[in-house]
């Protein structure tokens, strides 16, 4: 049953995160032989530090929070929580996944599997000697050499460092070392408001065991979506007891005894001193192409923090990238479909272009935001004329039973006969599945009316989409006119801006 590893493999993937792993799986599937090595933590950022290690911490913080709510008929006496039981669980939900992966890399690997291709994991760091060969440095510092025809580079990004700030990640963390608080601060400084720090100060709050302090240089949360969510996730945020300072740069972090002291300077050009037990700095991602060797092939990478591919995630000859590394977001969903297009494209498997259109994201807030497709601001910025309306959460009816109002969905669509979906952008429960339903007709290029031949389900959360539509071609069962604030329909031209349609 068990088979010899190849002398020479089909695909060697440098980083077994989520854009390695989909890639190898890919390459497995077409009967490859994988060559995979990775030197820290099976499944990467996105599994231990990152997505679903975070999101695993904001479901319990958010189930804290709904317990703590006094609007339901009933009440919580006593109800406590234990920062080590809290990271307990979220460290085994993460390792539950990377058992996972390890299970089904071990089940192909050539002494456990006689079919077709192979799974082969090498545990270090490599290095291009040459297009078609990495040295592999084990942790024991022993080192081999691994020979292939193709090469997929996912290593991964870092947080990014402010240069005066050390980082000792017990006091003054990152993302990557976040997990090593032993109990919950009184007092956390979050410098950064975009989304991951905007998800830790949602997670911190919801606790209710910290004071959290959310700094930004930039003069809104969230500053390249729309005003009105920007707006929605400042509101809520300051509901949690989020305090928000804007339009600050850290100038440096002191530690003391006991505490740590953050001095902030304003563009006005006064400066303020903040007190806090612990700080944690969320400014970003970068790649750090350091110790790859791609110099030896030509690739040079001094003065970027990126790596350049082609439309087909293609570097130079033979070597491809995907996931963070390159230059679209760092999303685990963008990396794991770069893998898989990468090694589809190198195989000569490729059906269709890769296309980054209507990408669904989801910022994990309380409650969630999602967004698919162009804002308004896009639209304005693009010159394109578009028509958007937005039904508040207030009135739909599952959200009412389930006394979750805050919320709503806000759908942009093009100003002509044949209203096509743009995009939407929705807060409130649920909102990580319902974003789906819009992604879907927009890759099919479909019209509002188009939409509205369904028949949506009584009582969902899916029934604000099919109102909010129904209010784009006037046909909604209500009216924007009574209900002002919850209900809106405008339209924007470049030559003559928003109007708004109240009827």
């Amino acid at each position: 049953m068990a088979q010899d590893p190849p002398d020479i493999f089909d695909l060697c993937v440098l980083g077994c995160g989520p854009a390695g792993f989909a890639g190898a799986m890919r390459a497995l599937d077409f009967g490859k032989h994988v060559c995979i090595i990775e030197a820290a933590e099976i499944g990467g950022t996105g599994i231990m530090w990152g997505a679903l290690a975070s999101k695993t911490m904001w479901e319990i913080a958010k189930d804290y929070a709904i317990a703590n709510k006094q609007d339901r008929g009933y009440r919580v006496h006593g109800i406590s929580v234990d920062y080590c039981e809290v990271r307990r669980t979220v460290l085994q939900a993460a390792k539950e996944k990377q058992y996972q992966m390890l299970s089904q890399i071990e089940s192909y690997s050539p002494n456990r599997w006689d079919g077709p291709g192979s799974l082969t994991l090498k545990t270090g760091w490599g290095k291009f000697l040459s297009k078609n060969e990495v040295e592999i440095t084990c942790p024991d510092e022993t080192r081999e050499r691994v020979k292939s025809r193709y090469f997929l580079v996912s290593t991964g990004s870092r947080p990014r460092k402010i240069d005066n700030i050390l980082l000792d990640q017990e006091r003054i963390f990152d993302s990557d070392g976040i997990l090593n608080l032993q109990c919950f601060p009184e007092r956390l400084v979050i410098i950064g408001a975009g989304v991951i720090g905007c998800e830790y100060a949602t997670i911190f709050s919801n606790f209710g065991q910290t004071k959290v302090y959310l700094v930004d240089h930039a003069k809104r949360v969230i500053p390249y979506e729309d005003e009105d969510v920007s707006d929605f996730v400042k509101k809520n945020l300051a509901r949690s007891g989020v305090k928000i300072i804007h339009s600050a740069k850290l100038r440096n972090i002191l530690p003391q005894a006991g505490y740590l002291q953050a001095t902030l300077d304003f563009r006005e050009g006064h400066s303020e001193i903040i007190e806090a037990d612990a700080a944690f700095i969320s400014i970003g991602r970068r790649f750090d192409p350091s110790g790859l060797g791609l110099e030896n092939l030509g690739i040079d990478t001094t003065g970027t923090n990126i790596l350049k591919t082609d439309e087909n995630c293609c570097i130079k000859d033979n070597i491809y990238a995907a996931g963070d590394i390159t230059h679209n977001p760092a999303l685990v969903n963008i990396a794991e479909m770069e893998g898989r297009y990468a090694v589809k494209h190198m195989f000569g498997r490729t059906r269709w272009p890769l296309s980054y259109r209507n990408m669904s994201t989801v910022m994990f807030f309380y409650p969630a935001v999602a967004a698919v497709g162009l804002s308004e601001k896009m639209c304005r910025q693009k010159k394109i004329p578009f028509k958007v309306a937005y039904y508040s959460n207030a009135m739909c009816n599952r959200a009412i039973a389930m006394r979750a109002t805050q919320g709503f969905v806000k759908i942009v669509v093009t100003d002509d006969e044949q209203q096509r979906i743009l995009g939407m952008r929705a807060a409130g429960p649920q909102v990580s599945s319902t974003i789906m339903s819009i992604a879907h007709f927009m890759d099919q290029g479909q019209g509002v009316l188009d939409v509205l031949k369904s028949i949506y389900p009584h009582p969902t959360i899916v029934e604000g989409i099919e109102e909010c539509l129904r209010m784009l071609v006037k046909k909604s069962i209500f009216k924007p006119y009574p209900f002002p604030d919850l209900l809106k329909v405008k339209s924007w031209h470049p030559e003559t801006g928003y109007v708004d349609e109240k009827k």
